[in-house]
């Protein structure tokens, strides 16, 4: 297994959702797709201290109600049940009744409370589930064949090119801890929950409170900063599972290694929501957008999230177009007090605003710039000594294509 050392946190280039002691994970196709795999799970020895965060939706899903009712009843959750290609929202009682189902189907498989399984779903809005084929596959899901973190990766996914995974470990107590997480999304995706699922695991031992504190802290700083094409969807939930299997004292906000811990869990997130931003339907570009000298946080991520939403600059950069003035447009329509004189924009290492007014650059330069796979756009808003960084991609005409067919 390769390591990669990072400061404080190591890179665990290889690892995966059941590197943290006391996990298992796996994956199979039950027949909801056609050919891909559809149904997954993860699995932990032991009941986890568990913490998530929600859509936003008005239209929140039943898999989502069932998840959040089951993990107020005692902060814990030992096993996630997810299906791929069907989504089981605006589905009624009918849905509410099958997410249930589905619940208690693989608590049974486990031998474990119905309530300590969290279920989720993902894929087509308005049609009920194929119950029959969930059965079925949750009877077979746990045999040694259909065992393996790759193929729960690989089953979560709808729209997705590829896999999404991350793992980190740190040091606490003289114990390694490590942190991990598997994520699909792809489009629908927009700030404060999109159509993306994130599931984190972790053999730390840590206080549901302040669990609960950290993952919504790192989700406003990492997945609330991405988006794709403005579309928040009915399902999206980040669930974070601590099982205490690497055996350190309880973390919580006066532990001498809260701070390590919190940074631990922003890289595991921070790197899946990059993953997913660069995974946009049809994207060729990953891009960043560092907001600097902002008065407030809030200011900062009003201005990054504003530019990475924005339509015209998504396309400018598809198509190595660097036309800054949809930038500055996107940050004059993002609701903050800015002094537009104030403002510094560069593309990369190219400056094209300087104090509001047009700074003189070579365009064949700015133009070879946004032909890299990662682009960067810098903004100084010289207002503050405040910053945040927002993820996104660019828009491509395979972006239509892609959901122009999605249910055919």
């Amino acid at each position: 297994m390769k390591v990669i050392e990072i400061e404080d946190i190591q890179i665990v280039a290889e690892g995966n959702v059941t590197t943290p002691k006391g996990f298992k994970a796996g994956g199979l196709h039950c027949g909801i797709k056609k050919k891909r795999l559809d149904l997954g799970y993860i699995h932990s020895v032991v009941p986890a201290t568990t913490a998530g965060v929600y859509t936003t939706n008005l239209f929140q899903a039943p898999p989502l109600f069932v998840t959040q009712q089951s993990i107020e009843k005692e902060k814990k959750i030992q096993a996630i049940l997810v299906n791929s290609g069907n989504a089981n929202a605006c589905t009624g009682e009918q849905g509410y009744q099958d997410a249930l189902q589905m619940q208690n189907m693989f608590a049974e498989q486990l031998s474990i409370p119905d309530h300590y399984v969290a279920v989720t779903s993902t894929g087509v809005i308005g049609v009920h589930l194929p119950m029959d084929k969930i059965k079925d596959g949750t009877e077979q899901i746990l045999q040694e064949e259909h065992q393996g973190a790759h193929l729960f990766e690989q089953a979560i996914l709808t729209t997705d090119t590829g896999i999404k995974n991350v793992c980190v470990q740190i040091e606490i107590e003289g114990k390694v801890v490590t942190i991990a997480g598997a994520a699909k999304g792809s489009g629908m995706i927009h700030p404060n929950m999109a159509t993306m699922l994130g599931f984190i695991t972790t053999d730390a031992a840590v206080e549901y409170d302040d669990l609960s504190f950290a993952l919504k802290s790192v989700t406003n700083q990492t997945f609330n900063m991405i988006t794709v094409d403005g579309d928040t969807s009915t399902n999206d939930m980040v669930l974070v599972m601590a099982n205490g299997e690497a055996g350190n004292s309880e973390l919580t906000t006066s532990h001498p290694n809260w701070s390590l811990f919190l940074q631990g869990l922003k890289t595991v997130s921070e790197s899946l929501a990059k993953q997913i931003a660069r995974d946009g339907e049809g994207a060729t570009k990953l891009i960043e957008v560092h907001v600097n000298g902002a008065a407030s946080i809030e200011t900062a991520r009003a201005v990054g999230k504003s530019i990475i939403s924005s339509n015209l600059v998504k396309t400018a950069i598809y198509g190595t177009d660097a036309n800054w003035g949809r930038i500055v447009c996107a940050i004059g329509y993002s609701g903050q007090a800015i002094n537009p004189d104030n403002l510094t924009i560069s593309l990369g290492p190219i400056k094209v605003v300087n104090s509001g007014l047009p700074y003189p650059f070579n365009e064949e330069e700015a133009k070879a710039y946004l032909e890299n796979e990662n682009v960067h756009i810098f903004v100084d808003l010289n207002h503050g000594d405040i910053s945040a960084t927002a993820w996104g991609c660019d828009l491509t005409y395979d972006y239509v294509k892609i959901n122009a067919s999605y249910r055919t």
